[in-house]
């Protein structure tokens, strides 16, 4: 078992949607100003905490149901991927990219991998 395929990982993954869909839902203020930065329009902002508690309950299923969970790293995927490129087209600073593209390519491995399942 790896880091990538454990239990342990998608857990705490969760906790970190769950936390971030709160904080979008609210709107706390650093969140406010980098969905301003890259100029996401309010319907897609109303949106957000939805999919990130989507994401969180995807991630929780690892120890029932593997395949959603995997699932749900592929679609995680590809919102990063769509995060990227909102930074770049918005030809944000690389730190601020940063963070997205780590989780692009965490994602994109745990999707590769799939979650341990014995």
């Amino acid at each position: 078992m790896s880091a990538l395929t454990s239990p342990k990982t998608y857990v705490a993954l969760a906790a970190f949607h769950a936390g971030d869909a709160v904080a979008c839902g609210v709107q706390v203020a650093p969140i406010k100003k980098v969905l301003d930065d890259l100029g996401v329009p309010d319907e897609a902002r109303r949106v957000l905490p939805v999919v990130k508690a989507a994401a969180a309950i995807g991630l929780l299923s690892v120890t029932r149901f593997p395949g959603l969970a995997r699932l749900t790293t592929a679609m995680l995927t590809v919102y990063f991927v769509l995060a990227v490129g909102a930074h770049i087209r918005a030809r944000d600073k690389v730190v601020n990219t940063l963070p997205a593209a780590t989780f692009l390519a965490t994602f994109a491995a745990m999707t590769v991998k799939g979650p341990d399942t014995r």
